[in-house]
């Protein structure tokens, strides 16, 4: 069970993000202009070695007047990931365990391990801010995800089914997804974020299907 410690980051996450989102590829600001971004929702998985702190993230960004939601993975590891240079986010001196490298998850292979046991029901969702404490609100549903909903998304293949992760997020009800013509899609991951404003959402984070060639 992950351990929520009540402390500092220094940098803070916030800033980390801001620092690395525009060089995103699906970064959706405009250019030259820094993002403003607040905490926005989110949720955990644990890791069953106890080494990797797992975040699923959601930012909103309010620089360009109307809120983008991102979500962002995220991995904290307290010494480098081997080969995982490009997909570093940046380091933080956390107040209790001291310098974490924090990476894009999604190319962190614990976090691309533990989301694939989420979509199959093998892993339980925890709160973002609360040790030991599983999310209700966190769905995984089976099947019925309309590829088409989905842009601006991250894909890792592993033995013949891909996650494919949002990270644009729109609102949209749990009921709007339409079934894949193929059969293609086998489960995906639903949860709720919150504009600036206080209104709740919910949206499509991660969905499992069939790989493709």
């Amino acid at each position: 069970m992950a351990v929520i410690h009540r402390t500092t980051m220094t940098p803070g996450k916030l800033e980390l993000l801001a620092s690395w989102l525009p060089a995103q590829p699906w970064y959706a600001g405009l250019p030259g202009r820094d993002p403003q971004l607040a905490k926005a929702g989110g949720f955990r998985l644990d890791d069953p070695e106890g080494e990797v702190g797992i975040e699923f993230m959601v930012v909103a960004d309010t620089a360009d007047g109307t809120p983008v939601a991102y979500h962002v993975p995220l991995t904290y590891r307290g010494a480098p990931l081997d080969g995982a240079e490009q997909a570093l986010v940046g380091t933080s001196e956390h107040g209790v365990l001291g310098l974490r490298w924090v990476y894009d998850g999604t190319r962190d292979p614990v976090l691309v391990a533990r989301l694939r046991a989420l979509l199959r029901g093998e892993a339980v969702p925890q709160m973002q801010s609360e040790s030991g404490t599983p999310d209700p609100t966190v769905t995984v549903e089976a099947g019925g995800v309309e590829g088409a909903d989905l842009p601006d998304r991250d894909p890792a293949a592993d033995d013949g089914l891909a996650v494919t992760v949002t990270r644009v997020l729109n609102p949209r009800s749990p009921a709007d997804g339409a079934d894949g013509a193929d059969g293609a899609d086998r489960a995906r991951v639903t949860a709720e974020w919150h504009a600036p404003d206080g209104e709740s959402s919910r949206a499509v984070f991660a969905v499992l299907r069939r790989a493709t060639a």
